[in-house]
């Protein structure tokens, strides 16, 4: 490579590595605020019930939210769309502790508008990197924002163990509000600079004869599947492992939440791991996803089978980190493929109301199944979904595995 290629790599790196900081500590404060609930729930005083209707309203309105403003953030500069989202879900979410615990009806709305204002964040996030970066940059700037999203639960998990659970909340809304004025300023500066522009590729003819078909061509059907099953894993059976760790493991609310920190902080590993696995394997995105849910799926089993409390806990890490890691191949190697289309921001918030959709429905579920069915029975539907993840990654005779170049 010429002096002249090498320094446009190193900008282009350079480029690349500004975006994907801003994006990631923005990930962070959405993660640090959404996971506030889960972290500060055993110490709240409040009913299952309670909490399991805020945390159901709230997913409901961010996948709804996706789906709206991945749509819209294909026709909004990022700029505006993320800033204004972490802004208002900041206000919003100061509400919940002034309403409770009288108003318990107001917290649950105020918590569900919070949901539908973070639902701004991630697609337009993802179309910014994928159009701004070279594609072996946008996996790992995408791979930044989902570690700095798994960080977030750890985060909440600390100040939960540390501050009461209304300071917890203030402390989120406050993260946002200050993460929206950084946002809108620091990328208003890149668009300045040329670092950030918008709409660099023109869709693909085919989409302009429908954008349905290109993404059907894309295999969005399978990645709907993969969705639906790892969002009910990443996010519905990780917001209630601190209960599950509670009620089902036998220990105390305290030391509850500080395993939660704990395991959270291991999990935030998941996408290097998942990346790291996909590299070795030549980056075969498809054998990858059908690796992490075959072991998501023997380790959900043995949960079944394991009484010891703290091997209990290593299992469970395990499997969710396995689930998560083939939600990762999703997010940060196929969404940002997209690009070419003209439709990230669209099909990202599509898959991510899909996989909230998922939670809000199996959080509900959850919280009844567990006092109806046992954790035992609800840990054997966990492993079934895992299954239904290894069937749906089989390769087809269509689609072979194969590798891809970055």
């Amino acid at each position: 490579m010429s002096g002249l290629g090498k320094m446009m790599q190193n900008k282009k790196a350079m480029n690349a590595l500004c975006i994907g900081a801003l994006c990631s500590l923005s990930y962070l404060a959405v993660y640090f605020a959404r996971n506030t609930l889960g972290a500060i729930a055993p110490h709240m005083g409040m009913s299952d019930s309670l909490i399991g209707n805020m945390s159901s309203v709230y997913f409901l309105t961010y996948a709804i939210g996706q789906l709206i403003n991945g749509y819209i953030g294909d026709r909004i500069k990022a700029r505006y769309m993320i800033s204004g989202g972490l802004l208002f879900a900041g206000i919003a979410n100061l509400l919940i502790p002034l309403f409770l615990p009288a108003n318990e009806t107001g917290a649950v709305i105020a918590y569900g508008v919070t949901g539908f204002f973070l639902s701004m964040i991630y697609g337009p996030m993802t179309k910014i990197v994928a159009e701004n970066t070279e594609p072996v940059y946008a996996t790992r700037c995408s791979l930044g924002y989902e570690v700095a999203g798994f960080v977030g639960a750890p985060a909440a998990g600390l100040a939960a163990s540390v501050f009461a659970w209304q300071g917890v909340i203030y402390a989120g809304s406050a993260i946002l509000t200050g993460m929206a004025m950084v946002f809108f300023a620091v990328c208003a500066g890149f668009e300045r600079k040329g670092i950030v522009r918008y709409n660099r590729f023109k869709k693909i003819e085919e989409e302009k004869k429908g954008g349905i078909k290109v993404l059907i061509e894309r295999r969005i059907l399978k990645f709907t599947v993969i969705s639906i099953i790892t969002g009910v894993i990443r996010t519905t059976v990780v917001f209630w492992m601190p209960t599950y760790f509670n009620q089902y493991l036998g220990f105390s609310a305290e030391k509850a939440s500080a395993i939660f920190a704990a395991a959270s902080v291991i999990i935030s590993f998941t996408t290097f791991i998942s990346v790291g696995t996909y590299e070795l394997l030549k980056r075969n995105m498809d054998l990858t996803i059908l690796i992490m849910f075959t072991i998501s799926t023997v380790f959900f089993s043995l949960l079944y089978f394991v009484k010891s409390p703290y091997i209990n806990i290593v299992i469970m890490v395990i499997a969710v980190m396995s689930s998560c890691g083939a939600a990762s191949m999703m997010w940060c190697r196929y969404c940002p493929s997209l690009r070419d289309t003209g439709m990230v921001s669209s099909a990202t918030g599509y898959l991510d109301f899909l996989s909230y959709m998922a939670a809000a429905a199996s959080t509900k579920i959850f919280s009844n199944a567990a006092s109806v069915i046992g954790w035992g029975n609800l840990i054997l539907v966990w492993a079934g979904l895992m299954a239904i993840g290894i069937i749906i990654s089989l390769p087809t005779k269509k689609h072979k595995f194969t590798c891809l170049a970055d």
